[in-house]
Order: structure tokens, then C-alpha cells, then sequence
């Protein structure tokens, strides 16, 4: 049982990989918001953060390009149906964009407040 399940987590794990890879070189926007958490992440540990603000600042990161993974699959499905223009095969895209949108402001506000105490420090 324990070697099964050992098994199904690789399985699992590569899945993943090979999904973040052919995001990778198919999205242009993923690189973009890697480029967008390296410089967030470098600066979190380079600024004199809290702990507590770090541990918003990163997730908040990953988050964004999970959300980005989950919008290109939400893309890649509509494309899967139909090739054909419909209005709500463009509210789906749409509406996976704006996931991505709200995440990134989520964590460009968290930015903004942190670097507000920094600077009324």
C-alpha cells in the first residue's frame, strides 16, 4: 500500500513538472510573472520585512502563478471545444484573466501597505 501510494506522488509530482514546463515555454505571461516574483521575492529578503510580512509577500507569488497556470488551462479547454468565436468561450477567458488580475493586486496592496509602515517607520 505504502509503495502505491509512493508511486501515485510521483506520478503526481511529474504531471506537475511537465504542466509548469509546457506552461513555460507556451505562456508568455508565466515568465513574466516569474520575472515579477524573483524581483518580489528578492526584494522581501533584501527589505528589513517582518517575518509576518514575508510570510504574506511570498505566497502571495506563488499565488499569482498558480492562478496563471489555472487560467492558461482554463484557455487551453475552451480552445479544446471549439475553435469557433463564442461569447462565452471569451467571458471564460475573460473571467481566468481576471483571477489572475485580482491575485496580482492582492499582492501588489499587500506591497503597498508594507511599504507604507516601512516608510512611516
Amino acid at each position: 500500500m505504502i509503495r502505491r501510494e509512493w508511486q501515485r506522488i510521483k506520478q503526481r509530482a511529474i504531471w506537475s513538472w511537465e504542466g509548469w514546463l509546457d506552461a513555460w515555454r507556451h505562456e508568455h505571461s508565466l515568465a513574466q510573472w516569474l520575472i515579477a516574483n524573483v524581483i518580489s521575492a528578492g526584494l522581501a529578503l533584501l527589505l528589513p520585512l517582518t517575518f509576518t510580512e514575508r510570510a504574506i509577500i511570498l505566497p502571495l507569488g506563488v499565488l499569482v502563478l498558480a492562478m496563471e497556470l489555472m487560467n492558461t488551462a482554463i484557455e487551453r479547454t475552451v480552445d479544446y471545444i471549439s475553435t469557433q468565436e463564442h461569447d462565452l468561450a471569451r467571458r471564460a477567458k475573460d473571467l481566468a484573466s481576471g483571477a489572475v488580475a485580482l491575485t496580482a493586486i492582492a499582492a501588489g496592496v499587500a506591497w503597498v501597505v508594507i511599504l507604507w509602515r516601512i516608510l512611516a517607520s
